[in-house]
């Protein structure tokens, strides 16, 4: 009974971690190796493809830059989103279902339909290739995202709490950062975790409102093709780096994670 116990669960485990594996055991190889024939682990291990991307500006500027802007992004995005969920979560005003829906769209709408109006924009502001161009398009898709999670943690906060508060003479303000906020802190850890990451992963409006100065590690993962082909163990590095800062993110809000699928809100 304790086989069967375990065994859905490992074979599943298993089935998810191939990718992640067969994505590092061509990471250690050469294109030559990897075009050459089927192998579970490096025939000939190398380390080239990870010296080339740690010595090469164009490669470590790239995650350097997709860092920036994601963490931009997160900041803008759960800044601007905690009063918002608020004011959804504690208020009732005039069209504020309709307008909480209308947020949703913009969640719903792919990102390229506002590639082209963005880069025209950003274009004639000059905006255009730098990491604030990135970070704002991406706040179109993120605040509705974070302002929808958020107000589900803070409906489950007790509107007696902030009755309480004002009548003990605290103001807006002085509740909302000093008691409010420390309350719905796994609720801001989700959020932040789900901006970032959609921020991380996105690569059209990255790539189109970038060209040099801020150009994402996904747009210069698209540019490795040479005369021979595609260059696949030093794409498989590439991918297998990607990895790295969204597990460390996933490592600090784990917990957070999983209030947030017990309010049934993530």
């Amino acid at each position: 009974m304790s086989i069967r116990k375990w065994l859905v669960p490992g074979l599943y485990i298993l089935f998810l971690m191939l990718p992640i594996y067969w994505l590092l055991n061509m990471s250690f190889k050469t294109t030559n190796e990897i075009l050459g024939g089927f192998s579970l682990w490096p025939q000939e291990f190398t380390t080239e493809n990870y010296v080339a991307i740690f010595t090469d500006p164009t490669w470590y500027n790239g995650y350097i830059n997709s860092l920036i802007y994601v963490l931009i992004n997160t900041v803008i995005s759960v800044s601007v989103a905690l009063p918002a969920a608020y004011a959804f979560s504690r208020y009732r005003f005039l069209g504020d279902k309709h307008l909480f829906f209308w947020l949703l769209t913009n969640r719903m709408a792919p990102p390229a339909v506002f590639a082209l109006p963005f880069f025209q924009l950003y274009s004639a502001v000059g905006l255009f290739d730098t990491y604030w161009a990135v970070a704002l398009a991406h706040c179109l898709f993120n605040i509705p995202l974070a302002v929808w999670i958020l107000e589900g943690f803070m409906s489950g906060v007790p509107k007696e709490l902030d009755e309480t508060a004002y009548v003990d003479g605290y103001s807006f303000w002085h509740f909302f950062g000093r008691i409010f906020i420390p309350t719905i802190t796994a609720g801001i850890g989700v959020a932040a975790f789900f901006c970032f990451m959609f921020s991380w992963v996105e690569l059209l409006l990255a790539k189109t409102l970038t060209s040099v100065a801020a150009k994402p590690i996904a747009a210069t993962m698209t540019r490795t093709a040479s005369s021979s082909g595609y260059e696949l163990g030093l794409l498989a590095a590439a991918g297998a780096l990607t990895i790295i800062p969204g597990a460390i993110v996933i490592w600090f809000v784990r917990n957070y994670i999983a209030k947030g699928f017990a309010l049934g809100r993530v």
